[in-house]
């Protein structure tokens, strides 16, 4: 769900089942860029995203990963820049945004 006020952008999404070693990171990094280019082509700033959940799970083989991550120290997020203006959502293409300012922990391995 988008909702606008003051000029933002912002998105809520509930999904209903969420893995939350590999999938959730990836629909949190998924739906904020959707946030960020609709709010680019409608002329708004991007607000916040706000991510709910029915079912949140760990599976069992992910647990001692998730540990790990948990024990990291957090790192500020890095910066999107969306490079030119865009008009049509279906017109951007991968090229047209960068990533300023990241600082990544090394990868955690789990599997599929």
């Amino acid at each position: 769900q988008f909702y606008v006020l003051n000029g933002e952008l912002s998105c809520q999404l509930y999904q209903r089942s969420g893995d939350m070693g590999l999938g959730v990171p990836f629909n949190i990094a998924s739906y904020s860029l959707l946030t960020y280019m609709i709010a680019h082509v409608t002329g708004l700033k991007p607000g916040e995203f706000i991510h709910t959940f029915g079912d949140a799970h760990i599976y069992l083989n992910h647990l001692e990963p998730l540990k790990v991550q948990l024990q990291r120290e957090p790192r500020p997020f890095p910066k999107l820049r969306i490079l030119c203006k865009v008009e049509d959502i279906s017109d951007f293409k991968a090229e047209d945004f960068q990533i300023e300012d990241s600082n990544p922990h090394p990868p955690i391995k789990m599997e599929m």
